[in-house]
């Protein structure tokens, strides 16, 4: 049988930044101002209050990366060494990472074949931890029932922070993804869905938590030139108790990334239809376990993941051989060494121990992850979709 023909595009390869972007950047480098305290008006200042007017909350907070804003989303909760924070067993290094950084320890939940935390576990864990953080991952764009999550949390008095880097866009029956918890973290690195290299936003409703966010952040004592944060009364402790962190996003950032809020809502509508023609494809491909997409789910898919249950490590291996075979780059969760972005609970050994996770284990042992670029066309897409499930269909007949 004739196999269909490679597929010849970049994986990596992202959209050029917007014509605006690029002259708000180059006006920014000629002021010479790139220091958000030091710039008056601050395009930091007015970045925030775009976002938070679009995701929608009160305050949001611009930061150096999505890992940094997990990191003072903690801190401003009042994570000390040495407190238990609840966490998803399948999320990306930055997550567990942020609460080692700040001397937490996590406490890791399962994950569900569906790839989202598992609500009966989370519960056990809260009862058996009396932990009173839960950092959700909402790893790779999978929300779960987000109106039963957030019962179990305010019933056991468990404040949530998300982490929405996979999730911008993302929304649970009309509701958007960070808007759930007492504060939402998100990224804006390269391969998420705007795009400043590094950086990310924190966002609250909550005036303390903000101040305290923006004194850890690195504001200095000019918090009230901080230009879209809260009143000075809520700094009043926040100013002498908090550390600066010095995590603030820069000028030059925040100008690349303002003018990209305004196509944010199109560019996530061009995520979604890529995704379900990728998806299409290997639907209904004998061996193929794709996790459900709930009714109340709407995820913003940037990449896709999919599971081939019935491979031995051998023959994961040999799919992504497959794959590579025809210029189609898969991540393999599987793995027993990180590989670039990928990793797993049992290779954190900075924690110093290493969970029985068996339902985890088992769903991470043949889960393959595909990145899909708004440089991919549809016609790419119906490619990539048909190229996975022949590739799938070849190991699977051996």
């Amino acid at each position: 049988m004739a196999r269909l023909a490679p597929f010849t595009k970049s994986f990596t390869q992202q959209e050029p930044l917007p014509p605006a972007a690029i002259e708000a950047a180059v006006a920014v480098m000629q002021s010479g101002a790139l220091h958000r305290y030091g710039a008056n008006p601050s395009r930091a200042a007015e970045l925030e209050r775009a976002y938070a007017q679009w995701l929608p909350a009160t305050f949001c907070l611009a930061t150096a990366s999505g890992g940094q804003a997990m990191q003072i989303a903690l801190r401003a909760l009042g994570v000390k060494p040495g407190d238990k924070v609840l966490t998803n067993a399948w999320t990306l290094a930055p997550v567990p990472g942020a609460i080692a950084c700040v001397g937490g320890e996590a406490v890791l939940v399962e994950t569900t074949d569906d790839l989202v935390i598992d609500l009966t576990d989370l519960e056990q864990k809260i009862r058996h931890s009396d932990a009173k953080i839960l950092l959700l991952s909402h790893m790779r764009g999978h929300l779960a029932d987000m109106n039963t999550l957030m019962a179990i949390a305010d019933a056991h008095g468990v404040n949530v922070v998300e982490d929405c880097a996979h999730t911008m866009g993302a929304a649970w029956n009309g509701k958007r993804s960070g808007t759930f918890g007492e504060i939402g973290c998100f990224s804006t690195q390269t391969y998420k869905h705007i795009n400043s290299g590094e950086g990310g936003f924190l966002t609250t409703s909550d005036p303390v938590i903000a101040a305290r966010a923006t004194v850890l952040s690195g504001s200095y004592m000019l918090w009230s030139r901080h230009g879209a944060g809260p009143g000075p009364e809520s700094y009043v402790d926040a100013a002498l108790d908090m550390p600066n962190g010095s995590a603030r996003m820069d000028e030059l950032r925040a100008a690349i990334l303002l003018p990209q809020i305004a196509t944010l809502d199109e560019n996530c509508d061009r995520w979604i239809e890529r995704h379900s023609l990728v998806r299409a494809g290997l639907l209904g491909v004998d061996g193929v376990a794709l996790p459900a997409e709930p009714d109340g789910a709407r995820r913003v898919g940037s990449s896709i993941q999919f599971r081939l249950p019935s491979l031995s490590e051998d023959g994961c291996r040999a799919f992504i051989d497959e794959c590579a075979a025809v210029g189609v780059e898969v991540k393999w969760f599987g793995s027993a060494q990180p590989m670039g972005f990928t990793s797993a609970h049992s290779s954190w050994r900075y924690r110093g121990r290493v969970d029985t996770l068996p339902n985890t284990d088992r769903v991470l042992a043949t889960l393959f992850d595909m990145r899909v670029p708004l440089t991919f066309s549809l016609d790419d897409c119906r490619q990539l979709g048909a190229l996975l499930a022949e590739c799938a269909q070849v190991v699977l007949n051996r």
